[in-house]
């Protein structure tokens, strides 16, 4: 049996819309701080920029979690940024495949709660290009505080009143803008995510952001670029393991990419006895749908979740299965989804560009009915 998620349970599973400064919880002062402009902060000066996901990780003197060893030296907020040294090879116990520490100045983090982040800020343009309604932009810093415009409407934004946590885009994430201005004294673009916008018709409430347009990268028809065009498309394959979580992109016998994934998820709560699959296709699946950024709904406005644009979709099964970029984890090796194959925002964005059929940004999205359709996926998985 399939029970959807609460609000609750998804934010304690995902920590999409969380938030934290420093090594203290985030604190929402009040609600009118919803529509206050924001620019961007000062972000740490370090290459890669990790980006707690979750609350309550710890910060730990070696890379272990060993309970007998008591490692753990501090409690990190969600959205904590701190410098990312290197990654080495820890201890983990509990059961989990992966075992990568990330080493920063203060000490030692768990891996998977660690978004890697780069700070990339923006020159914003000041006009709409001419003849457009909009144009879709990526986020290039580690996250970008949202001046909210109109009514509340959304889980999403719902669950981040009703926990005191701030409202933002993060490193990898990509909106349709649909409006300039300039009156707060910086360039600010407004992300449409209305239910007529561009895609967001596909679980959007109809809201509207503004946001510092120094956080944006404005996405040119060269980002989205088939990639390797002059391969036959009957040669372009994709072989999903989802015994080792990996994915190769194939053209031909040729391996031309490769990376970790997160597949779905299969739990026993031994509290309820209910089981949960969120297993993920097994067999031939079909390229059908793309879209440049998706809003991911799952179960009821009174029992599910609402995560707005997820970047880089490539539909392979129904409507629900798809490979997209994942920025509310790093435990990619890791079974944890709802079905779908998350990647990294990078890795997502180079199998889409990479299979058929081709995502021009004006058309925004593609789909495909049989008989036709794009780059096969053969997924494969052990049975006992």
């Amino acid at each position: 049996m399939k029970r959807p998620l609460s609000r609750r349970d998804f934010l304690k599973l995902a920590g999409v819309g969380l938030g934290a400064l420093a090594f203290k919880p985030y604190k929402f002062p009040e609600l009118e701080a919803l529509y206050t402009p924001k620019r961007l902060p000062q972000f740490p000066a370090s290459e890669i920029i990790g980006r707690v996901v979750i609350p309550d990780v710890d910060l730990r003197s070696r890379p272990t979690n060993d309970p007998g060893l008591n490692t753990s030296i501090a409690k990190l907020g969600a959205d904590t940024l701190v410098e990312w040294g290197r990654e080495v090879i820890g201890n983990v116990v509990g059961g989990l495949s992966n075992q990568r520490y990330v080493e920063t100045p203060q000490g030692y983090i768990y891996g998977s709660m660690l978004q890697p982040t780069k700070n990339f800020p923006n020159t914003p343009i000041t006009e709409i290009p001419a003849g457009q309604t909009g144009f879709w932009v990526e986020v290039t810093v580690p996250y970008i505080d949202l001046t909210h415009e109109g009514i509340v409407a959304s889980p999403w934004l719902q669950s981040n009143i009703e926990y005191g946590f701030p409202s933002r885009l993060y490193y990898g994430q990509v909106v349709w803008i649909d409006q300039i201005r300039q009156n707060n004294g910086f360039v600010e673009y407004r992300w449409n995510e209305d239910a007529n916008g561009r895609g967001y018709g596909y679980g959007a409430y109809g809201e509207f952001f503004w946001a510092d347009g120094a956080g944006f990268k404005v996405l040119t028809d060269a980002d989205v670029s088939m990639i390797s065009p002059d391969v036959d498309p009957n040669e372009k394959t994709i072989s999903l393991n989802l015994d080792y979580q990996t994915l190769s992109c194939m053209e031909g016998s040729r391996e031309v990419f490769f990376c970790r994934v997160s597949s779905g998820i299969k739990y026993f709560d031994p509290l309820t006895s209910e089981g949960t699959d969120y297993s993920t296709p097994v067999g031939t699946l079909l390229t059908h749908w793309k879209i440049i950024s998706k809003n991911m709904t799952a179960g009821s406005d009174g029992a599910g979740y609402s995560t707005p644009a997820v970047p880089w979709c490539t539909f392979i099964s129904g409507e629900g299965i798809a490979i997209h970029g994942t920025f509310w984890h790093n435990a990619f090796g890791e079974r944890r989804s709802h079905g779908c194959l998350n990647v990294t925002p990078e890795e997502a964005k180079w199998i889409f560009r990479w299979t058929t059929p081709y995502v021009s940004l004006a058309a925004g999205e593609e789909r495909r009915n049989l008989p036709e359709y794009g780059t096969i996926v053969n997924s494969k998985e052990t049975v006992f």
